[in-house]
């Protein structure tokens, strides 16, 4: 059952999918893409996104600092980003870009939930 709700995924989907398992940033999408939806509206993407949002699938975040015990510094996701407040968040071109620092504090990343992962998982098999 979970592999054929994989498979009725778009490609679009699995990209958004595929970025959430990564840990990439937002950005990090658009390799997971053909050229041709590299090409769509932000707007609609963002549609997409949302609609696995909607679908309790992945939620958006931003990374935070992060400090081991030891001192070593890293990023983790940080708090999911209210759902009422992700249409101004993605509406920003630059949610979609890499930043032009080398920090990925406050940049956008996906987390999937446990129920996403149940289908991105189930995708090995």
């Amino acid at each position: 059952m979970i592999h054929r709700e994989w498979k009725r995924l778009s490609n679009v989907e699995r990209a958004f999918f595929i970025n959430a398992f990564e840990m990439d940033i937002l950005a990090g999408v658009f390799g997971d893409l053909d050229p041709v939806e590299q090409d769509v509206p932000l707007e609609e993407l963002a549609q997409t996104l949302l609609s696995l949002v909607d679908r309790g699938l992945v939620e958006v975040r931003r990374y935070a600092r992060w400090i081991a015990d030891d001192g070593r510094k890293g990023l983790v996701p940080g708090d999911p980003i209210p759902r009422h407040d992700l249409p101004q968040v993605l509406a920003d071109p630059a949610a979609w870009d890499y930043p032009d620092d080398t920090s990925w504090i406050g940049a956008i990343t996906l987390v999937e939930t446990d129920a996403g992962r149940t289908i991105s998982h189930s995708s090995q098999g």
